[in-house]
């Protein structure tokens, strides 16, 4: 049993980190993570409103150089800014139209003074010159930075990731989730002439430097965008794409691959119309139509980048050849295409204010897995499937981390996230409902960040059942609740362990062949049945645990 134990997180622990950077986070808070993880004054004061993010590759010395023109207006006067890049790369200039600003460091953080105070309601804009060698991811994109790699055929691969430890790894910005630009970016990347760069976005125009044989690679995104959710990747690449009549009219479906997997891309890429048809139907139209969508091929598992997801799953079905609930089920589709495609409605339409709620992403890109197979395959496959991932649920840590520290919490947070969302579908036992709530989570908080409790609110409002002590037991704690339960005769006598105070989460059971709901609390009750009591399940679609307890009559 100790041996399956180990070999089943061996299997879950990638999938389940994702490229969260979910690892233990223990201690006091450090000054460095608190400048990362909090809205400080000097973050506070002035709200994003664009980015032109403004970048130089250099595959033969693994260098960057580049400059990022923020615009923003002013919330309230104020004349310290703080703008987050982490070492090696280094700020070399700040400018405020013909001024040159004056900048200190501290660690990962830039505190950038202007000449005077900013009054409330101003439109302002500064351009902050960068350059450096970047941190190398040692293993994207469970580690974040540049990979300088080359691809199977000996040209330059280069990618980006930066989820968890943040976008400031490699280009200077207001590194928080709180704070998104209100009108999309610009990203105009530079490379070599042999190379192509896709980044977020549409592609507006490309500039070809004949005398130094460089291109420029401009990209634009018309819709807010989580700063983790920029990506620029770089490499031998070459272009397909097709149309999908999708809810919000005709979506540009578009497609960049390593010039020699084409082939094999436009077979395997059917499953994205499919993907798209089905969370259109769960969760309402695709959040990014202005802004197309793209599958783009790395060389790591995959990523949820704003329109342009990445992928890299060998063209095969499963989480790289390996069957996420082991049930068979997940060989029915490629895991990365859906699990990260998700995220556009979750994680990059619905963002998280503070890293602490990152099972708002994750949580819910899990549960969409389960959604996918229902939809094409049938709620018995996907209940399977979504039964099967609790296998890979370790209940270390809450699933919320610390706030305002970057600290986010356990990896559980994909597995139990989504078993907490199904279990919840299954409390409230009206799908119509049901539907009508993921829809409206995503009509309702359209492009914005938003909070745990808010997400919360949002459920329990719409659903008509007061939720908080389920939400608060499964994301809060690290205990499963246990059903104790005896059975003597024709009665049943039940409670819960393990809870929090005032848990009552009902449930249904089946007693010889017959389903009924019970509404378990700490204190122990008893279910008369008419007949002798011969068999008792919970259904399986609770995340519960149930123990039976020594009685006079034993089940059979």
């Amino acid at each position: 049993m100790r041996r399956l134990t180990i070999v089943v997180l061996a299997l879950f622990l990638p999938m389940l980190i994702g490229s969260g950077f979910v690892v233990a986070q223990t201690g006091e808070i450090t000054r460095q993570e608190m400048l990362r993880g909090s809205v400080t004054p000097e973050r506070e004061w002035w709200d994003v409103q664009h980015y032109h993010l403004q970048v130089e590759f250099l595959p033969e010395t693994k260098r960057l150089k580049g400059s990022n023109t923020i615009t923003f207006k002013t919330v309230k006067p104020g004349n310290k800014m703080q703008i987050d890049l982490q070492p090696p790369l280094a700020i070399t200039k700040v400018t405020h139209g013909s001024a040159q600003l004056k900048f200190e460091r501290e660690g990962n953080v830039y505190w950038v003074m202007f000449e005077k105070e900013l009054p409330r309601g101003a439109e302002e804009k500064i351009e902050v010159f960068y350059e450096g060698v970047p941190v190398v991811s040692k293993n994207p994109p469970w580690s974040g930075g540049i990979t300088w790699g080359r691809d199977d055929l000996g040209e330059h691969f280069i990618v980006t990731t930066c989820q968890g430890i943040g976008a400031s790894i490699w280009w200077p910005n207001k590194d928080h989730g709180a704070d998104e630009p209100d009108r999309g970016m610009q990203i105009s990347v530079t490379v070599p002439e042999r190379l192509t760069a896709v980044a977020n976005g549409r592609l507006k125009k490309t500039d070809h430097d004949v005398a130094n044989k460089k291109k420029t690679y401009h990209w634009g995104v018309v819709n807010p965008i989580n700063n983790y959710g920029v990506n620029v990747n770089i490499g031998n690449y070459v272009n397909f794409s097709e149309k999908y009549k999708g809810k919000g009219g005709v979506l540009d479906l578009e497609y960049w691959v390593l010039a020699h997997q084409k082939d094999a891309a436009m077979k395997w890429f059917k499953e994205v119309p499919r993907t798209i048809e089905a969370f259109e139907h769960w969760f309402g139209k695709y959040p990014f139509y202005e802004d197309s969508f793209k599958l783009v091929s790395v060389s790591y598992p995959g990523m949820e980048h704003q329109s342009s997801v990445t992928y890299g799953n060998w063209f095969t079905n499963g989480y790289l050849a390996r069957d996420p609930c082991g049930c068979g089920v997940g060989f029915k589709f490629d895991f990365i295409i859906v699990h990260e495609s998700a995220h556009e409605w979750f994680g990059n339409n619905i963002s998280m204010k503070d890293a602490a709620d990152m099972w708002i992403h994750e949580g819910f890109a899990n549960y969409s897995e389960n959604l996918f197979v229902e939809y094409h395959f049938g709620k018995k496959d996907a209940e399977d499937y979504v039964v099967g991932t609790r296998r890979g649920i370790r209940n270390d840590r809450p699933v919320i981390g610390t706030y305002g520290s970057n600290r986010q919490g356990s990896g559980d947070m994909y597995p139990k996230g989504g078993n907490m969302l199904h279990t919840i579908r299954h409390v409230i036992n009206d799908d119509a409902k049901w539907l009508s709530i993921l829809r409206g989570l995503n009509a309702d908080f359209w492009h914005q960040t938003v909070t745990t409790e808010q997400i919360e609110s949002y459920i329990t409002k719409n659903a008509g059942i007061d939720l908080s002590k389920v939400f608060d037991q499964y994301l809060r704690t690290t205990m499963i609740p246990v059903l104790k339960y005896k059975v003597n005769g024709k009665s049943v006598s039940f409670h819960y362990d393990k809870v929090v105070k005032g848990f009552a989460m009902p449930i249904r059971v089946t007693i010889n062949d017959k389903e009924v709901k019970l509404t378990p609390t700490e204190q122990e009750q008893t279910f008369d049945f008419s007949d002798e009591i011969k068999s008792f399940e919970v259904n399986r679609n609770f995340y519960i645990e149930a123990l039976r307890e020594a009685a006079s009559q034993s089940l059979r």
